[in-house]
């Protein structure tokens, strides 16, 4: 394995489990009915927001999914803002009016959450225009699952994106399941990156549950579009571990089916086990770093639960027509 320095290794862990860990606490407060509207959880896939925006900085793009808070907080949104606007209230980024679909952060570069499905492509595909028009070195990124790839949208951003040669990474987050349909009943093709093909666009098909090859494919992804040789295509290979949302019976699959799966395909776990073998890592050092996560998101917690709910009056504000 290729030498990471201690630092990315951290940043890795610590970005994986801050995700989880938020994930898990918002399941739990939007079972007990504290949390308005529906949320769907990222559980089981942070290797893929973790180990592509590993590599971006605050001025690259992302465009998100209705699946998006593993997005938000990989790319550095504050965790604060994201877990109030989530439970509806004023200290959101959207002021508690967006709920958990419709996050945004443009100060790092979140273009947003989205509630429709296959809303990102275009958003994507237009920050990316917007950087070859202005001549900036910075890059577009589409995150979207495997049932969005059916959308029209989908094929009008590869076919405009590969004829402009824009500066944007579609990375499809393939966990099999397209709401309560498993994609290959719906998908032509068993790889949705061979796709790509048809619009001349270069790919690559990476492991989603291991965030070292998930950040060397998106590194790859990342030299080729800035030499401006054109968009790229990333399909990373994952399961969804959780429903399609929070309360989903689930009457599409067994819950032994789903535990079998993630116990080999846990990206948390498969992390933890490589460095301490390594001994890249210390058990001391993972401990460390869950000890943080647990103090961010107490705090997190605590700022959205004591904060405001936007007034009533408020419901016409902040409106574009």
């Amino acid at each position: 394995m290729e030498s990471y320095s201690k630092e990315l290794l951290k940043t890795f862990y610590y970005k994986m489990v801050k995700i989880r860990r938020f994930e898990e606490t918002v399941e739990r407060y939007f079972l007990d009915g504290e949390i308005p509207g529906f949320v769907h959880l990222y559980i089981g896939e942070e290797a893929i927001a973790t180990g592509v925006c590993a590599s971006l900085t605050d001025k690259d793009y992302i465009a998100s999914t209705h699946r998006g808070h593993g997005h938000t907080i990989a790319k550095g949104a504050d965790l604060n803002k994201v877990m109030a606007e989530i439970f509806g209230k004023r200290t959101g980024f959207c002021k508690g009016k967006g709920g958990s679909m419709h996050i945004a952060d443009f100060s790092v570069g979140m273009l947003g959450a989205n509630g429709v499905v296959g809303g990102g492509f275009n958003l994507a595909t237009g920050a990316a225009l917007a950087i070859k028009k202005q001549k900036r070195d910075n890059v577009s990124v589409a995150f979207f699952g495997d049932g969005s790839s059916n959308r029209g949208t989908f094929h009008e951003a590869l076919n405009m994106a590969s004829v402009w040669k824009l500066p944007v990474i579609y990375v499809c987050e393939n966990n099999q399941w397209a709401s309560t349909t498993p994609y290959r009943t719906t998908t032509s093709v068993e790889d949705i990156s061979l796709r790509a093909v048809g619009y001349s666009m270069a790919s690559k098909i990476v492991d989603g549950n291991d965030v070292f090859e998930v950040y060397e494919g998106f590194k790859e992804a990342l030299e080729y579009v800035k030499k401006g040789d054109g968009p790229f295509f990333l399909e990373a290979k994952t399961y969804r571990i959780k429903g399609h949302f929070v309360g989903d019976p689930e009457m599409y699959r067994t819950k032994e089916e789903v535990q079998e799966i993630f116990s080999n395909t846990d990206p948390i776990k498969k992390f933890t086990e490589k460095v301490l073998a390594e001994k890249l890592m210390t058990q001391t050092e993972l401990d460390e770093i869950k000890d943080k996560v647990e103090k961010e998101i107490k705090e997190a917690l605590d700022f959205a639960l004591n904060s405001e709910y936007p007034d009533p009056s408020e419901i016409y504000e902040d409106l574009y027509v």
